[in-house]
This record gives C-alpha cells, sequence and structure tokens, in this order.
C-alpha cells in the first residue's frame, strides 16, 4: 500500500495540524509500505541548521521512527520549504526527490509532482518561485544567520498572505495547455500533485489518450487527507484526530 499527501504547511500556527500528522506517522501510515509527501509538509524552512528548534525536533523524530518502523518515506520540495536539504533527510530518514517524479509499480505508473511548476497563469509567482529556486540565491540567504532568515521568512509570508487577502480564491490552476504538455512528456501516467488546495480528479483526454490528474487536499487543524494506492485503484481517505473516529 502507497500513501500520498501534500500541503500540511505545519508551524507553530497550526498546533492541531502537527499533532494529526504525528498520529497519521504513528498509527496510519505505519500500514503502507511507502508514503510520499508531495510538498510543502512545512509552512517554512529556513535551513538544516533550524532542525534542532521545538518547532521541527519531534516532527523529525516522527519521521524518523515512522521510517525506522519500515515505512519508506519519500519527499518533494513544495514552494514554502524548498530550501529541505540532506542534513533534515538524514535525520529524518526520508529521501528527497526531483519534481517530477516517476512512481512505476507493478501495477501502474504514476508521475508525481508539487503541481506549483505549472500555474503558469501566476506570473509574479512564477518570477518568485525561479528567483527561490536559484543555486546562487539560495546559498546566500543559507549564508545569513538564522535570526536574519527567520525575519526574511516571517516578512515572506506576510507578503504572500497580504497578496491572498479579498480572493476567492487565492491558489492558481495548473495550466491547462501545460498540463496537458507535461502528461504527454511523462507517458500519460495517473498526475498525483497538491499545491493548488482544490483536491478533485480531473480527467484529461491527451492525443486520445483518457489521463486521470488526482489533487490533493491541504491540512487544517482537524482534518487532513491522504490518497491510498492499494494496488487496484486510488481512493480518498480522511485523516481525523483519534477522538472523532
Amino acid at each position: 500500500m502507497i500513501l500520498f499527501i501534500s500541503d500540511l504547511h505545519l508551524s507553530p500556527r497550526s498546533p492541531g495540524a502537527t499533532c494529526l500528522f504525528l498520529q497519521f506517522l504513528a498509527g496510519r501510515a505505519r500500514q503502507a509500505t511507502e508514503l510520499f509527501i508531495l510538498g510543502d509538509l512545512f509552512e517554512a524552512w529556513i535551513g538544516d541548521d533550524d532542525i534542532d528548534s521545538p518547532d521541527h525536533a519531534e516532527i523529525v523524530a516522527a519521521l524518523r521512527a515512522a521510517s525506522e518502523a519500515g515505512v519508506r518515506i519519500s519527499l518533494l520540495h513544495g514552494n514554502r520549504d524548498f530550501l529541505l536539504g540532506p542534513g533534515f533527510a538524514a535525520a529524518a530518514g526520508v529521501t528527497l526527490l526531483s519534481d517530477p517524479y516517476i512512481l512505476s509499480t507493478a501495477e501502474w505508473q504514476f508521475v508525481l509532482s508539487h503541481g506549483d511548476a505549472l500555474c503558469l497563469d501566476d506570473a509574479a509567482y512564477m518570477a518568485f518561485r525561479a528567483q527561490v529556486r536559484n543555486p546562487e540565491w539560495q546559498a546566500a540567504l543559507l549564508a545569513k544567520p538564522l535570526a536574519e532568515r527567520r525575519a526574511i521568512a516571517a516578512h515572506m509570508r506576510e507578503v504572500s498572505e497580504a497578496s491572498q487577502r479579498g480572493k476567492d480564491n487565492p491558489y492558481t490552476d495548473l495550466d491547462a495547455g501545460a498540463t496537458d504538455d507535461f502528461l504527454r512528456q511523462h507517458g500519460y501516467a495517473t498526475f498525483i500533485h497538491g499545491h493548488t488546495h482544490q483536491p478533485a480528479t480531473h480527467d484529461h483526454i491527451v492525443d486520445g489518450i483518457h489521463v486521470e490528474r488526482w489533487v490533493l487536499a491541504d491540512w487544517h487543524e482537524t482534518q487532513g487527507e491522504c490518497l491510498v494506492w492499494d494496488g487496484e485503484a486510488l481512493r480518498r481517505e480522511a485523516i481525523l484526530p483519534t477522538e472523532r473516529r
């Protein structure tokens, strides 16, 4: 069994979501052979040298415990935690994957991505993405003291939240033409992604071939979601606090 999750945005501002994720790692996740986290596990990540902070230590330890219990955990970078690096991966017992990532099983083939690279209509975000994914920009940021990086991350969050205020839907959807090209380039594999916070299952017809695109839900204080592949079909499964089950 394979599980897929995305967009948890864990931070001190969402303690309920963190508790829900820790419960998930100690319980439901351990029934799976693999867990894929498709970006934005954290609301912000300012460098692997912040890994021992109280905000992160418990999450990293829980990931390590699930990994040592036999769950293979893999993670893609999101638009919020693009600085996750090898130090985090080693401490947490996870594998960092390139985006997109082809997942081939005995029964089916999937292409996994955070999804933000296809949101071409949001020109401001695409410019931001090109900047923060630049290795030179990242090296310059990581060279700054932790306190300064925390201030920069807080400012970036404030700017992002200000830009979203008043919008019916602050998350731009994937560009239709670019998505069809993406599906074509990746062999018409079933596409799983997050980022847009618009959970749905879309049917694409590309070159006469039917391709499914599954969009993962973001997590909240009292509810999360995982996508389950049982070797025959995909299905959505709600993740609720134990006392609500």
